[in-house]
Order: structure tokens, then C-alpha cells, then sequence
């Protein structure tokens, strides 16, 4: 991908502790190389904690405390997975507004492994064709989507992930999606 397909775009990517590192750091990477400026939002205030697999991991400084955070300040939304991470997300009034609030403005949302949990509380699963940690296969039947067990599923506006192994797929999917929205973003300006 070019260095500025996401030039001007800005990225919210929510979090809180137990997200899954690699689900944040390399869709991250990809979205800063591709031009987007990405920002960490997070109900925690200064730093969260990364989970690496099996184990805690790095801890990270949040870009914008979720208390303060307005998603009209933000072109799309990336939700990592983790197992700890969206289930904590999902239960926090504020992160479930400010994730509903993405998908109420239309705007691009991308998640992947256990992300979809957050995305079930929004009421946004509802009718969608989207994939997930197999898990959640149940759950995201029970929500209304429609699960397979494919690699990477772009359907109205979301790109859904199965699993780290997946990465690649993610991430270039992820970039063409949020890239419309860029498009987007630069006609109404």
C-alpha cells in the first residue's frame, strides 16, 4: 500500500487492559505506515496493559482518556480483540456509546479475535455477515449476524477478523475500507 492512502485520516482504537498486543500493535502499525493518525483511546486514563497469548505484556500511554474522548473527532474505529478486553469494554456504558456512535455515524469500523463482543453490545451485529475467534460463533448468532469461519468479512461498513493468523488479511482489508472513508472525509471538507 502506499505510504499515504490513509494520509489525513484519523484512527480511534479502543482499548482497556487484557487487549490481545498483536491485535493492537500490528493493525496499528499498518494504519500509521498507510498514513492515519491513529490515537489510543481508553477508560483507563494513563496506560494499559497489553496481553501477549498467554501472559500480561507491555503497557502502553493512552493517546485520549474515553472520559474525554468525542468520536466526531474521528474517521474510524479499530477494536482489538483479547479475551479480558472487550469483555471489560462491553459491560462500560461510555465505550459501548463511543464504539455505537461510529456505527450510528456510518463511519468505518474494523475488529477482530474477541473485538466483536464490544460490537454485540452496540445492537450493530444485528444483520451483519461477520467472522470472529470461534468462540463467539454463538454469540454473534444470538446477536443477529450472520458467523463464518473465513479469514477477514467486509460487510456494511466493518471488516471483522478471525484470529492473529489472519493478520495480513486484516490489515488489507482494514486499509481499503478505512481509505473509503477517507475518501469520504476529503469531499466534505
Amino acid at each position: 500500500m502506499p505510504s499515504n492512502t490513509l494520509e489525513g485520516l484519523k484512527v480511534a482504537i479502543l482499548v482497556t487492559d487484557g487487549f490481545e498486543e498483536v491485535e493492537m500493535t500490528e493493525p496499528r502499525k499498518a494504519l500509521d505506515e498507510a498514513g492515519a493518525k491513529t490515537s489510543l483511546i481508553s477508560p483507563k486514563p494513563n496506560k494499559v496493559l497489553a496481553w501477549d497469548f498467554t501472559d500480561w505484556s507491555g503497557s502502553y500511554p493512552v493517546d485520549v482518556p474515553l472520559a474525554s474522548a468525542d468520536p466526531r473527532d474521528y474517521d474510524a474505529l479499530l477494536l482489538p480483540g483479547g479475551v479480558i478486553n472487550p469483555d471489560t469494554l462491553r459491560a462500560d456504558a461510555k465505550a459501548v456509546a463511543f464504539a455505537k456512535a461510529f456505527f450510528d455515524a456510518k463511519k468505518p469500523v474494523a475488529s477482530i479475535c474477541h473485538g466483536p463482543w464490544t460490537i454485540i453490545e452496540t445492537g450493530a451485529a444485528n444483520g451483519r455477515r461477520m467472522t470472529s475467534w470461534a468462540s463467539l460463533k454463538t454469540d454473534l448468532k444470538n446477536a443477529g449476524a450472520i458467523w463464518v469461519d473465513e479469514e477477514v468479512v467486509v460487510d456494511q461498513g466493518l471488516v471483522t477478523g478471525r484470529s492473529p493468523d489472519d493478520m495480513a488479511a486484516f490489515n488489507r482489508e482494514t486499509i481499503k475500507l478505512f481509505a473509503q472513508a477517507r475518501g469520504r472525509a476529503a469531499r466534505a471538507a
